[in-house]
């Protein structure tokens, strides 16, 4: 695999109106959404909204996965999406992820101003709307050093396999295609 030795932080990911858009949608799913989150996780508290695989979040991945080859030089297989809007008093607490999630990014779409980095081992980075951070998602732990103190913060993490590897057999997260729930 092409060199990924540590978190490479991507400025412009997406642009500034992308990511407000994305985040003007998770605002909207969070505020309609009636179960608080689709995860029912330790990860995930009942004040957030979570949603595993929505088409919005996966044509993106679609759209990225071009550029994730050509940014880290192997061939590569999309698997799932997962966006998250944090709330007051929410955590991300020191985990690595599932064999679906060899390759990460996270991507910040915006918050309301109040800072929350995210860490990787000990390196941890504040990362601006529109920034993500590529990652090793099943060999770097991660996570955020503190509850967060503001009101909302708005993520999607985009999960990758080496088309070439170990987990290849977790293409599209094991579904027929993405965008499915399962």
């Amino acid at each position: 695999m092409a060199a990924l030795e540590e978190p490479k932080i991507i400025k412009d990911f997406i642009t500034a109106e992308e990511a407000q858009f994305f985040l003007c949608y998770t605002q909207m799913m969070h505020r309609n959404n009636p179960f608080a989150s689709n995860d029912k996780s330790y990860e995930v508290p009942n004040d957030d909204t979570s949603y595993y695989a929505d088409a919005l979040t996966e044509s993106l991945l679609l759209k990225k996965h071009g550029f994730m080859e050509k940014e880290l030089g192997i061939k590569l297989f999309p698997t799932y999406t997962y966006w998250r809007m944090y709330t007051y008093g929410s955590e991300l607490k020191k985990h690595t992820d599932r064999n679906s999630c060899e390759i990460s990014i996270t991507l910040h779409l915006g918050s309301d101003g109040t800072p929350w980095p995210i860490c990787f081992n000990d390196q941890c980075f504040e990362l601006k709307p529109g920034e993500a951070a590529i990652y090793k998602g099943i060999e770097w732990p991660h996570y955020r050093k503190e509850p967060y103190k503001g009101d909302f913060y708005s993520q999607v993490f985009m999960h990758y396999v080496h088309a070439d590897g170990i987990h290849q057999q977790y293409k599209f997260d094991k579904r027929p295609l993405v965008g499915l729930k399962k």
